[in-house]
């Protein structure tokens, strides 16, 4: 996974069936169910545009990898076999969807956006740049750090006939088929009010199975980056786990506010000396910090989509890497109440072997 799909696509995973859902404004929901409608309309069938003259050969040599991905998923991976994203949408804009986070000043707990078919989303999701800034706007306006994550691709979690957008045609082959896993493991498998286990567990299975896929059809894939990214996310999240033990101490509100600003400033020095060190000048991380203020909402999308990737990992290799087994007992943890499955969750993630 490089720099640009981590640093762009940190949303990934929104459900769009928010369209259907049953609290808030009305105004956002004809705002979102406008923006499915377009999305839905702007599908063509692949298999038509791959037997037609017409389709520029580029784009023909993608979506039959996509077509040769899919199938190689139901079959070694055990995700649905459905039609999604056996079509393709030119969306013409950079992002299907602009992710709004938010969290209180001095918390990492997300403000949370409830709806009767997904449950509540650690993020709110705009088909249009300027209506996710109006909301982080609002948001700013009653005290809230705030953050906007574009993102390429997400998943309406079987609700629709997903398409692969234009906007995934961005990464290169491997992160492509890497989110096509991603986002089939939406649909293998949600737990509703539970951001953490839904986006962990679609990590995991885009992780393995796409490990798995290049053992097996060799794409040009950077293995440096991928390395640059693990290390990356474990800086920020560090940072967390102290800001997180901070907001826990009853300290005045100038105090707190200074040792928040300091941790921050600890994380971009941290994150400095790896770039000129062990990095050697590379900065591909820098439009990160450079993208917004470090704040609170900043940091949310990386606790919500890594937290619990080892514990997967430590499930997979329980169920003997086997992946029906796998699926399975996972759906079997997301049926336990949550404080089960939380507590399931943190002793699979202390039992996880360190990477290597």
């Amino acid at each position: 996974m490089t720099p640009m799909r981590f640093m762009q696509a940190l949303g990934l995973g929104l459900a769009v069936s928010l369209a259907l859902a049953g609290c808030g404004s009305a105004a956002y929901y004809l705002h979102v169910a406008g923006g499915q409608f377009e999305l839905l309309r702007a599908r063509q069938p692949i298999a038509q545009l791959l037997s037609s003259p017409d389709t520029d050969p580029q784009l023909k040599l993608r979506l039959q990898r996509v077509v040769d991905a899919r199938q190689w998923a139901v079959q070694a991976l055990a995700l649905p076999q459905n039609d999604s994203y056996t079509s393709y949408a030119d969306l013409h804009r950079p992002y299907a969807v602009w992710n709004v986070f938010a969290a209180p000043r001095y918390s990492l707990q997300p403000v949370e956006h409830c709806f009767v078919l997904v449950g509540c989303l650690a993020y709110q999701g705009y088909y249009t740049r300027e209506q996710a800034q109006a909301r982080a706007d609002e948001l700013a306006a009653a005290g809230y750090d705030t953050h906007i994550g574009g993102v390429p691709a997400y998943s309406t979690l079987g609700w629709f006939d997903d398409p692969l957008t234009s906007t995934m045609l961005a990464w290169n082959d491997a992160q492509l088929i890497g989110t096509l896993f991603h986002e089939l493991a939406h649909q293998q498998l949600f737990v509703r009010d539970d951001t953490e286990f839904n986006e962990s567990y679609a990590e995991f299975v885009e992780h393995e199975g796409l490990k798995q896929y290049l053992q097996l059809t060799p794409l040009p894939h950077d293995e440096l980056a991928f390395g640059r990214r693990t290390q990356f996310v474990r800086l920020v999240l560090g940072a967390r786990e102290r800001l997180a033990q901070l907001y826990a101490q009853p300290l005045s509100e100038q105090i707190m506010a200074q040792r928040k600003q300091a941790e921050f400033e600890r994380l971009r020095a941290d994150y400095q000396r790896m770039r000129e060190g062990p990095w050697g000048g590379y900065s591909g991380y820098d439009a990160w910090f450079n993208d917004g203020a470090l704040n609170n909402a900043k940091l949310l999308p990386f606790g919500l989509y890594d937290a619990y990737v080892p514990a997967f990992a430590t499930l997979f290799a329980r169920e003997g890497r086997d992946w029906p087994r796998f699926h399975a007992a996972a759906k079997t943890l997301a049926e336990q109440p949550v404080g089960a499955r939380k507590r399931e969750l943190d002793q699979l993630r202390r039992a996880a072997q360190p990477e290597r």
